[in-house]
């Protein structure tokens, strides 16, 4: 089972980067709000097991996080 579990981290963070390529035209906002999204889906998963609101309630707070932060020169 542990197996399955990093086979599903790992094809889901190589979907993560292969999706990103698609965000070269988005703005700074777009792209931090993308990569919250992202990151709070594979940790909320991790952090419940699997499960579907965790991973679905990971990506609404990382998202949100995301779009909140301020990037300075």
């Amino acid at each position: 089972m542990k197996t399955i579990k990093n086979l599903v981290v790992t094809a889901s963070l190589a979907t993560l980067a292969l999706g990103l390529t698609g965000c070269a035209g988005m703005s700074q906002q777009d792209k931090n709000t993308a990569i919250g999204a992202g990151a709070g889906a594979v940790v909320g998963g991790v952090l419940t097991g699997g499960s579907a609101v965790g991973t679905v309630g990971g990506a609404a707070v990382g998202g949100v996080i995301g779009n909140q932060v301020n990037k300075t020169n």
